[in-house]
């Protein structure tokens, strides 16, 4: 992995599935923020399925950015218009390709975006490799890659057996977050935190991803993937890899991904004991869902990662739809003390470092502050060491330029999908059935009994200053 090369700066993109949900909310804006930034300077050749002739395409593109609220910029509007051209055409149809290399013209080292259902990635892959399309070029896959270890394995063969290695850019756009980021930079960055980052001052480790909203049009995908697919298995997992990898013996992407890869490879493989999966009611009267569906909207799991620093730490990870908030944190809980010199921290909560990952951004630390006066009496205060400025570059558009720039530091590896599978591999079919939870509740009463030894779940509060017992000072 160390030796895979940076490639050249790519002259063209293709978006495939560009009349798709994924290229309406969130790719047209990233391109939108790509051409206010001066970033967009190569041509954009849009391919589906769909018959539609350039000026509907452009008008599409128009009101995804009035959807999306992007600020009004008519130079980039403009130019990001002139960019774009579209080809429409069956995947599989030869004739497709043969007609997307025409629109190509003179660009010799295009980027392939695969923004389309992921059971269409083999046939997209062998079409480029059939047509002469995939000669220095480089391709950029959606998530889920694979749909368990087999399937993974399957899709980076087909892949690798196109394109070289450094040329396979794995998507996460949880990798692009600002939030996400900084862990990785709060982590390694601060002496302070390393004597106490490990099980012999950490109780456990809880990281929860909340949305409020429910599958709305998902509901076909949702049916083929559910919430562990959808979510656990790549955001939350690339969570955890951030908290729980030793620090990189070099900078560099290649020295990261190592690291998070021997994560996953620690990670003990799921027992359906270890997850509560939950289903929020009324999911089965949702639109293309099965009317005895048994796919989880909600997932929570213990997990136990086997190394030297983490040996014997619970890590507990949540999520879910149709929850009470909109929220993403990460708990660390801190050991007691060893003696209670003072009576009135027994039965408190411990200590504990907050990250707010959304909404907003925010590092907070717990510990308790003794009250003015005489007695030896005191609260837990949350003292807030980062609030950032929500208003961040969207990941979409961070993590194209760069895979247009051959930049791979924010992607996945091919290793450490693989790894992660494996650790959710035995329970994909092997589970017990999805329990039912209230919408707006946070799922079903049974994922409490996960965390019942470990003073229970700390529900994010979206209102500013508050989270757990905690308060801002």
């Amino acid at each position: 992995m160390s030796n895979l090369k940076r490639l050249p700066k790519a002259d063209a993109l293709v978006l495939f599935g560009i009349t798709g949900d994924l290229a309406y909310k969130k790719i047209f804006p990233a391109l939108f923020i790509m051409a206010t930034q001066g970033r967009l300077d190569v041509p954009i050749i849009g391919v589906a399925s769909t018959p539609m002739t350039l000026a509907q395409l452009r008008k599409r593109i128009r009101a995804s950015l009035k959807d999306a609220g992007c600020a009004r910029d008519k130079a980039a509007l403009d130019h990001l218009l002139a960019s774009v051209s579209y080809v429409s055409g069956d995947y599989r149809d030869p004739e497709s390709f043969h007609r997307l290399k025409t629109a190509l013209g003179k660009a010799s080292r295009p980027t392939h975006y695969l923004a389309i259902p992921p059971s269409l990635f083999p046939t997209v892959i062998k079409g480029l490799d059939a047509s002469g399309l995939a000669g220095n070029a480089r391709v950029i896959v959606e998530k889920p890659f694979g749909r368990d270890l087999a399937s993974a394995r399957a899709l980076n063969e087909l892949a690798c057996s196109v394109f070289p290695r450094e040329a396979i850019f794995r998507i996460d756009h949880f990798l692009g977050k600002e939030a996400i980021m900084n862990i990785l930079y709060f982590r390694f960055a601060n002496s302070f935190l390393e004597p106490i980052w490990n099980r012999d001052q950490i109780a456990s480790v809880q990281v929860t991803l909340a949305e409020s909203f429910g599958v709305g049009s998902r509901g076909a995908f949702y049916e083929s993937a559910g919430c562990l697919r959808d979510v656990i298995q790549n955001h939350l997992f690339q969570i955890v890899a951030l908290l729980a990898m030793e620090p990189p013996a070099t900078q560099g992407y290649a020295a990261v991904h190592a690291e998070k890869a021997k994560v996953f490879k620690a990670m003990r493989p799921l027992r359906p004991e270890d997850m509560v999966r939950g289903q929020y009611r009324g999911y089965r009267k949702e639109d293309h869902v099965a009317p005895r569906s048994d796919v989880e909207t909600y997932c929570a799991m213990r997990l136990h990662i086997d190394s030297w620093r983490w040996a014997g730490v619970p890590w507990f990870l949540r999520s879910g739809k149709c929850l009470a908030e909109s929220a993403a944190e990460v708990v660390v809980r801190l050991k007691a003390p060893p003696q209670h010199l003072f009576d009135d921290t027994l039965g408190e909560p411990p200590n504990y470092l907050r990250f707010r990952l959304s909404p907003g951004s925010a590092v907070a630390l717990a510990a308790r502050v003794k009250r003015p006066g005489k007695e030896f009496v005191g609260d837990q205060e949350e003292l807030v060491l980062l609030d950032t400025d929500p208003q961040e570059e969207p990941p979409y558009a961070r993590l194209l330029a760069d895979a247009l720039a051959g930049d791979r530091a924010l992607f996945t590896s091919e290793g450490a999908i693989e790894a992660a599978w494996a650790v959710v591999d035995p329970v994909l079919r092997h589970h017990e059935r999805a329990l039912p939870y209230a919408k707006g509740s946070w799922g079903p009463k049974q994922a409490d009994a996960l965390m019942a030894d470990f003073g229970g779940w700390q529900n994010p509060q979206v209102a500013e200053g508050s989270s757990g017992s905690g308060r801002n000072i």
